[in-house]
């Protein structure tokens, strides 16, 4: 199994959310091709269910992707003209779009605690019962951490204002060394449940490697 990179923090990030606020909106500018009409699509795995995904086309709109929440479905706003492969890609840059906007909404350490329950019954049956989950500001090495014996979780403040699915996936780690200690095949099977696992960790991966690239000069500007 390659290294896991929750052992490998990168540089402080700011604010976090989880459940999703009603009338969240986010745009984007692009180019696309396909026709009118109005489709209807569950929305990708990303931890808890977001519901709906219905997708507008409007002859009118030329460069520009937005979406936003009405009640439990999310509307993706897209050109009549984009292709099938690029209304795909774009409802999922929309939904990160969303779900980063709305991790903006600091979670408490009781809510976090909820988080893990939830997530708890919905992956493991409820069968990882942490005492306490809450946030730390001395983590900066590592993205999460448990002890067993006290059944506690601690996550890293540096994960607030990632994508809900990432910090999803940090959860559920440290859940499951709950249940299976080290990172044996039983830990990454219980782990095989949630579906955004590889993008998560892969996300994480990106950050620390991001953080050790040298800071590029700023852009002219004419």
């Amino acid at each position: 199994m390659p290294a896991d990179p929750l052992h490998r923090a990168g540089s402080p990030q700011r604010s976090t959310k989880h459940q999703p606020p009603r009338g969240s909106a986010a745009s984007a500018d692009q180019a696309g091709t396909g026709q009118a009409g109005t489709d209807h699509a569950e929305a990708p795995e990303s931890g808890l269910d977001k519901g709906q995904v219905e997708v507008r086309r409007s002859a009118r709109r030329r460069r520009t992707v937005s979406a936003y929440r009405e009640g439990d479905r999310t509307i993706v706003l897209i050109p009549a003209r984009m292709s099938e492969a690029e209304e795909q890609r774009w409802v999922g840059v929309m939904l990160d779009k969303l779900a980063a906007q709305e991790s903006k909404r600091l979670l408490g350490d009781a809510e976090l605690a909820e988080r893990a329950e939830l997530l708890s019954e919905q992956y493991f049956e409820g069968r990882a019962r942490p005492v306490s989950v809450r946030w730390v500001t001395n983590q900066n090495t590592r993205w999460g951490s448990c002890t067993p014996a006290e059944g506690s979780i601690r996550l890293s403040h540096r994960l607030q204002g990632m994508p809900e699915y990432v910090v999803d996936y940090v959860l559920l780690h440290e859940l499951a060394h709950l249940l299976v200690p080290g990172h044996g095949p039983r830990f990454w099977r219980l782990l095989e449940a949630y579906p955004r696992t590889e993008r998560a960790r892969g996300y994480l991966e990106g950050v620390v490697a991001a953080e050790r690239l040298p800071h590029l000069p700023a852009a002219r500007t004419e």
